[in-house]
């Protein structure tokens, strides 16, 4: 009989205890993406952080594969003698055959090894291998799109690498997890040679749903009536759409990153996902809420520190009444939200105005993007304010009660168009530095398939606005009764027009200004409080999930799998805090002492709070399976149903 459900949720607790374990012993896990030590965007990190924990569970039969760049291995990579001997004759075949296929460990937390192939080297493949794609799969890929050539090298060699393991004397069952559609070219012909290759294919966003959203399409509420040949063709990029439509047609289990890009790819990739694998991080927890409030304090400061250079001469407002906010992200000035943003920034310049407040914004725009050089006055001020020694002149005796009127500004606005490094000259922070400083990151995406940045704001304790669009949006508002009263700002805008998020967004902004310092304190309290929710500890179960039943479909003689009906679980939600607003006079050991001048009750108890949290998650499960009869599989026909 056919598998009775696929798993589709986000539920923590959709997925139920089991009794034994599920017996790996005779499998190996290829995990393949283009991101394998190659930093490009944010797979990177999905791949990087989740390493330790999938190296914990499958030991030395972990394997990732990803393109061999000279410049990364030399600092990330340390390169050795394969150590499985079905894997070392495969790569000792294809190294005799005329390819470069190198084996190492990846200097990240769990050590994982990584095969890396050159597939440069291999170049003189390329005319025949697309022949034979154009042969198999009537796909044809031009001459001028290199990034689609590589997709097409490294597709063949990590099929030829996987077909030479799975014919050697004694195969293990083989599990292939491939990442994206630069890497899915290697599932598809697997399955077109019909190795023994148990295959997942997973999607982080859709190529077709991030050009759409860039041409200010309105994307979600015509999502059924695209049609997708055309809309791929006119952005000429059709030859990736069917790279990409093809692994999700062809693998045996397919699964995305968050319920809304499960909608959009059942829409454009015509194949409902079968389980939602949300983004996780290693969560490092303190052993008291004070030190993480304490690295706020030394971040802010070291902020505090560039913004008197950086505005050296017009230091016009008060450091100790300054927010910080902050975007972050890829330069898409509107998919990421920038627009919005700047606008909601320049409603709020007016309501501050308007109502006097003495509170200052500055707003941070970090997104790379191409520059000449470091601008010259800006570099001019860090120096005067390293001469100076930090010891700047009180502007307040310099300076009249009207010259104060004619020069006030409530917001400021800083572009940094690259990445946060501890080696530049202007703002030497690294970037987990510089958010834990801030004091609030601002996400107002409209495509945003998961969300790091603000996933990444929560577990370090600081406050966020994402959207109902984002995975990560969609996510927090699934398991928290009031997202905002732990700092998580949700901003609507699926069913709201632009202007209408825009005064949402205003309203969000200006209410995070008027919070005393003190409610700021509590807010980051309970928003760090949600970092065990995003913590690969809790999220790695959607991954070992979706292996386990792609080994069921692949190899039924060996492997069972019975998923949960879904609908009969339980899910749970965060509680509402008992003291919303968070504004409480009662100081705990991790709060600093409130000034004279706020005035706050005392219903905050922040030892009594947490606990109650805490009991409201589940503990990590494991999810074995039991060997069992067959469950056959065959791919999906070509209405997308399996037969």
């Amino acid at each position: 009989m056919p598998l009775a459900r696929s798993l589709s949720i986000t539920s923590l607790s959709g997925l139920e205890e089991w009794d034994e374990e599920f017996d790996l012993e005779d499998a190996v896990l290829f995990e393949i993406a283009w991101e394998v030590a190659n930093k490009v965007g944010g797979i990177y990190t999905v791949i990087q952080t989740k390493a330790r924990l999938t190296a914990e569970e499958w030991g030395e039969n972990y394997f990732l594969v990803g393109p061999y760049v000279e410049s990364n291995v030399r600092t990330q990579v340390e390169l050795i003698e394969p150590t499985n001997p079905a894997l070392k004759r495969a790569i000792d075949k294809m190294n005799s055959s005329g390819c470069k296929v190198y084996f190492g460990r990846w200097l990240i937390e769990g050590s994982p090894y990584v095969v890396l192939i050159d597939v440069a080297f291999t170049a003189w493949n390329l005319d025949k291998w697309k022949k034979e794609l154009w042969d198999n799969f009537s796909i044809g890929v031009p001459w001028f799109d290199r990034e689609a050539n590589d997709a097409v090298l490294f597709g063949f060699l990590t099929a030829w690498l996987l077909g030479e393991v799975a014919q050697c004397e004694e195969p293990p069952h083989i599990l292939a997890h491939f990442h994206e559609w630069l890497a899915g070219l290697g599932l598809a012909l697997c399955r077109q040679r019909q190795l023994p290759v148990a295959t997942i294919f997973t999607t982080h966003a859709t190529l077709l749903g991030r050009y759409l959203c860039a041409g200010s399409v309105d994307f979600y509420n015509n999502l059924a009536d695209f049609n997708v040949d055309k809309e791929a063709g006119d952005r000429q990029i059709y030859h990736r759409y069917c790279l990409e439509r093809t692994a999700a047609r062809c693998a045996h289990v397919f699964t995305t990153v968050s319920q809304i890009t499960a909608v959009e790819a059942e829409h454009l990739l015509k194949r409902k996902p079968d389980i939602i694998t949300p983004n996780g991080l290693n969560v490092k927890k303190f052993s008291a809420m004070h030190e993480f409030q304490n690295l706020h304090a030394q971040s802010k400061n070291r902020i505090q520190e560039f913004i008197r250079g950086h505005f050296y001469g017009h230091l016009d407002f008060n450091l100790d009444k300054c927010l910080f906010l902050f975007i972050a992200g890829r330069y898409e000035f509107s998919n990421k939200g920038a627009d919005i943003f700047l606008e909601a920034l320049a409603r709020l310049n007016y309501l501050l105005r308007v109502n006097h407040s003495d509170v200052t914004v500055v707003a941070f725009f970090i997104m790379p993007a191409r520059t000449n050089n470091f601008n010259v006055e800006t570099l001019k001020g860090q120096a005067v304010r390293k001469q100076l020694c930090g010891q700047l002149p009180d502007v307040s005796k310099m300076l009249s009660k009207d010259d104060f009127t004619m020069m006030k500004r409530a917001i400021f606005v800083i572009f940094h168009p690259e990445f946060l490094s501890s080696t530049s000259p202007l703002l030497p922070m690294d970037y987990e530095e510089f958010v834990r400083g801030c004091h609030l990151g601002v996400f107002p995406s409209y495509y945003e398939p998961w969300g790091y940045t603000p996933a990444e704001c929560t577990v370090m304790g600081i406050p966020s606005i994402s959207t109902n669009l984002s995975g990560f949006g969609c996510f927090m508002e699934e398991h928290i009764a009031d997202p905002s009263a732990y700092g998580i700002y949700i901003l609507d805008r699926r069913y709201r027009g632009v202007d209408e998020s825009c005064n949402q967004l205003t309203s969000y902004l200006f209410q995070f200004c008027q919070q005393s310092r003190r409610a700021r304190i509590i807010q980051r309290n309970r928003t760090e409080r949600l970092s065990d929710l995003l913590d690969w500890r809790y999220l790695g179960r959607y991954y070992i999930s979706a292996r386990h039943m792609a080994l069921a479909k692949a190899f039924p003689d060996t492997y069972f799998y019975q998923p949960h009906d879904s609908d009969t679980a339980q899910g749970f939600r965060y509680p509402r805090p008992a003291s919303v607003p968070p504004s409480p006079s009662l100081s705990r050991h991790s709060s600093p002492r409130q000034s004279e001048a706020e005035e706050d009750d005392d219903r905050y108890d922040e030892d009594a709070e947490a606990e109650k949290d805490r009991l409201n998650i589940r503990q990590p499960l494991t999810l074995p399976s039991k060997k069992g009869p067959a469950l056959p599989y065959t791919l999906p026909g070509a209405n997308g149903e399996r037969n």
